[in-house]
C-alpha cells in the first residue's frame, strides 16, 4: 500500500480522492455511540526550554504550568522544528516538515500541501468535534486554512503573527479581528486572553465529548505587546533587562489562562477524561539571554536550544499522572501516531509517516524504545539545501552540520566537540542522513508547489497578501509594516484557477479593511506602553503603474491619485498558474501588490 501511494505522488487529483476517501472510510468505520477521551493541546510561540520557572529559570513565573509539570509526565528530550511553520506541519501530519511544503515561514513554503491527511481530520471521522484557536501557520487561503483541514471551529489570526501580512490591518494584540470559521470578527481583549476564552466556549459547548481542543498562541511572538501589569511583575528584577520583562510577561499571561482552562476543566468535570498537553513550538526567541536552561542556541538554531523543547502531557483516566520525567529521544511528528494508538483510533497511512507512538513510553516500558536517530534542519529558504544547518540526533549524540559532534548526555550545553574522538560515531549518524535527505528528495519537495485555489465557492474573493509571494528576497515585503513603508521586492504567487469563467483581480498596497487608497500617507501609529512596536509611517505615494500576468493575461495601467485599488477582469482558463502583481513607480523600480484580490464573477 505504501508503494503505491508513493507511486502516484505528485498526481494532484488523485491524491485528493484518495484524501476524500480515507476520511470517507474512517468515518463509516466509527460506531453510533462510544466514549473516548478529550484532547486539549496547548502549544506557545517562541518559548523555549528555559522559559519556566519548573525547569529551574530563577526569574520567570509561571506557577501553575509549573505546578502541572508536578502533575504530568514530562519529557525531557522532545524536540520540534526550529521555526513555527514547520513544527506545526509536522506536529499535524505525523511526517518531517520537509516532505510538506513547510520549511520556512514565509514565500509560499508554509502552505501544507493539500493532500496531507492531519490530525484533526483523523479526530473528526472518529467522531471528535473539532476546534483551533489562535496561531494556525499554514496557510491562510482555501485549501488551507484550518477550517478547510479537519476544524469545524477555529478563531485564528493571519499569517505567522500577528501584525504580519495575512493578518487582519492594524492588529496589535489587543481588541483585534480575528477569523471565526472565514468571516472576520472583532473581539475585545488581550490577544491570548480571547483565545482561550473562546476555546473554553468551545470546551463548554462540547463537555459531553469527545472533542479536540487545539489552542495556539501567538504569544510570546515578537512583537512583544503586552499589558503594563504584566510587565511590571518583573519591576525590580534587574537580571531580567526590559526587553525580556515584556516577554516575561507575556509568558506570564499564558500561565495565568491556563490556570483558567485547567479551573474550567474542574468546574466541567471533564479533568480525568481529557489529555492535556503543553509544549512549545521551537527554542526561545531570546529568553536564553536571561537564562538558556543549560541549552545552547535559540530559535532557529541546529544546537540544543533551537529545538529541544517542554513537553507535559497529562490524563488522569490514562494513568499518565505524577510529575513523571521521560528522557526518551522523540519529537513532534510523534503525536499523531501516539494518539491513534493511545487512544485505539482508526487511521489509514495515506503517505509513510516519520513518527511513531511513544505509546510504550507513557506506559512506563522504556526498555524497549529503540536508538532511534531523529533529524532537524533550518532551511527558510525557496528550495531544500542539502547540509543546510542541520542536527542529527541519536539517545546520546549530536552531529551538528557534518563536521561538528557532541555528547549531550555528558554535555548537554553542547561546548566540546568530540568530533575527531568518535569517528565511528560520526560514519554512522553521517550515513543515516545521507539516507533520510535521499528519503526526503524522493518526494520531490523542490518540484512541487502549493497552489491557492481561486473561483471556488469556499473563498470567493481571495484573499491574497505578499507573505505567499514566491520569492528569495522578501525584505520586509511579507508584513503589514512592509506595506505601510513601500518595502521592495518582487516574486511570484502559485495560483490555481478553479474553474473557467470571468474572475476580476484587484491589486492593491493595503488590504480593503483598510480603506487605504494605494498612495495614501499617514503618521506612524500613537506610541503606548502596551504596543512595543506599532504600525510605521506610510511616507511614500509614488506608485504610478500596477501590472499584472497570469494565465494568457499580461497588462499594464496606470495608477490614478486617491485609488484603492487598481482591477483587472479578464476570462481565465482553469489551470495551475504562475501569477505576478507589481506595483511601479516612475522610476521603474518594483514592489509587489502587497495584498490581491481574485474574485470568480
Amino acid at each position: 500500500m505504501k508503494t503505491y501511494w508513493r507511486s502516484i505522488l505528485g498526481d494532484h487529483l488523485i491524491l485528493n480522492i484518495s484524501v476524500f476517501l480515507i476520511i470517507t472510510l474512517l468515518s463509516s468505520c466509527q460506531p453510533e455511540e462510544y466514549e473516548q477521551a478529550n484532547i486539549i493541546l496547548v502549544i506557545t510561540d517562541d518559548q523555549g526550554y528555559g522559559d519556566l520557572g519548573c525547569h529551574g529559570n530563577p526569574y520567570i513565573k509561571t506557577p501553575t504550568i509549573d505546578e502541572f509539570s508536578g502533575e504530568a509526565v514530562n519529557f525531557s528530550n522532545f524536540h520540534v522544528s526550529t521555526t513555527c511553520a514547520p513544527t506545526r506541519g509536522a506536529l499535524m501530519t505525523g511526517r518531517h516538515t520537509n516532505r510538506l511544503n513547510v520549511f520556512h515561514t514565509i514565500s509560499g513554503r508554509s502552505l501544507l500541501f493539500e493532500d496531507e491527511v492531519i490530525l484533526p481530520q483523523v479526530l473528526a471521522a472518529n467522531g471528535y468535534s473539532t476546534g483551533m484557536f489562535g496561531k494556525w501557520h499554514l496557510g491562510d487561503n482555501y485549501p488551507f486554512r484550518p477550517e478547510d483541514r479537519g476544524f469545524q471551529e477555529v478563531v485564528r489570526h493571519g499569517g505567522g503573527g500577528i501584525t504580519q501580512g495575512p493578518d487582519y490591518w492594524g492588529n496589535d494584540y489587543f481588541d483585534d479581528h480575528y477569523w471565526h470559521n472565514s468571516v472576520p470578527e472583532q473581539y475585545e481583549g488581550y490577544c491570548t486572553d480571547v483565545f482561550f476564552e473562546e476555546a473554553m466556549r468551545f470546551i463548554e459547548e462540547n463537555k459531553d465529548g469527545p472533542f479536540f481542543c487545539y489552542i495556539s498562541t501567538n504569544a510570546p511572538h515578537g512583537p512583544l505587546n503586552i499589558s503594563k501589569e504584566y510587565v511590571d511583575l518583573y519591576a525590580g528584577v534587574d537580571e531580567v533587562p526590559d526587553k525580556y520583562k515584556r516577554f516575561y510577561g507575556m509568558i506570564t499571561n499564558i500561565d495565568d489562562n491556563f490556570r483558567r482552562l485547567r479551573e474550567k476543566m474542574d468546574a466541567l468535570e471533564i479533568t480525568d477524561n481529557t489529555i492535556l498537553i503543553f509544549m512549545t513550538d521551537n527554542g526561545t526567541a531570546g529568553g536564553n539571554k536571561v537564562y538558556d536552561g543549560g541549552l545552547r542556541g535559540k530559535k532557529g538554531s541546529e544546537y540544543e536550544g533551537g529545538h529541544r523543547v517542554p513537553f507535559m502531557i497529562r490524563w488522569p483516566d490514562g494513568e499518565l499522572t505524577g510529575g513523571r520525567e521521560i528522557d526518551k529521544l522523540v519529537a513532534h511528528y510523534d503525536l499523531l501516531p501516539t494518539m491513534v494508538d493511545l487512544l485505539g483510533l482508526e487511521f489509514t497511512e495515506n503517505k509513510p509517516l516519520d513518527g511513531m507512538s511513544f505509546k510504550s513510553l507513557l506506559d512506563g516500558d522504556d526498555d524497549k524504545w529503540p536508538n532511534r536517530i531523529l533529524y532537524m534542519d533550518t532551511q527558510r529558504l525557496q528550495n531544500l539545501v542539502k547540509g543546510r544547518h542541520y542536527t542529527v540526533m541519536d539517545k546520546d549524540w549530536r552531529l551538528v552540520n557534518g563536521n561538528e559532534l557532541y555528547n549531550v548526555t555528558e554535555d548537554l550545553g553542547q561546548t566540546n566537540d568530540i568530533y575527531s574522538e568518535h569517528p565511528d560515531v560520526v560514519e554512522r549518524l553521517a550515513e543515516g542522513y545521507e539516507l533520510w535527505w535521499t528519503s526526503i528528495m524522493s518526494e520531490g519537495p523542490n518540484e512541487r508547489y502549493a497552489y491557492i485555489k481561486a473561483g471556488t465557492p469556499y473563498e470567493n474573493p481571495v484573499r491574497v497578501s505578499a507573505h505567499d509571494m514566491l520569492t528569495g528576497n522578501a525584505g520586509q515585503s511579507w508584513h503589514q509594516y512592509g506595506a505601510a513603508q513601500a518595502a521592495q521586492a518582487a516574486g511570484r504567487w502559485k495560483i490555481e484557477i478553479a474553474e473557467k469563467g470571468k474572475y476580476s483581480i484587484s491589486l492593491r498596497r493595503f488590504p480593503r479593511e483598510s480603506g487605504l487608497a494605494i498612495d495614501a500617507l499617514f503618521p506612524a501609529a500613537e506610541e503606548c506602553y502596551e504596543v512595543e512596536r506599532s504600525m510605521p509611517a506610510s511616507t511614500f505615494d509614488g506608485f504610478t503603474k500596477a501590472f499584472l500576468y497570469i494565465a494568457d493575461l499580461k497588462q499594464n495601467k496606470n495608477i490614478a491619485k486617491g485609488v484603492e485599488e487598481v482591477v483587472f477582469t479578464a476570462n481565465l482558463s482553469a489551470g495551475k498558474f504562475d501569477m505576478e502583481a507589481r506595483l511601479l513607480d516612475e522610476e521603474g523600480r518594483m514592489y509587489p501588490a502587497y495584498y490581491i484580490y481574485i474574485e470568480k464573477l
